[in-house]
């Protein structure tokens, strides 16, 4: 049995602008996880 998306669900995943500023927040959030260190296997002295 399949699902359907709503309309709303579906106009949030077609609109460009909305895409631009999820793809912003999460390059920014990898970029502080990444930039704050973390917990990789290099021993830092």
């Amino acid at each position: 049995m399949t699902q359907r998306i709503s309309k709303y669900q579906r106009f949030k995943m077609m609109n460009p602008i909305i895409q631009f500023f999820k793809f912003i927040y999460l390059s920014l959030r990898v970029l502080v996880i990444v930039a704050g260190g973390h917990g990789g296997t290099r021993n830092v002295k």
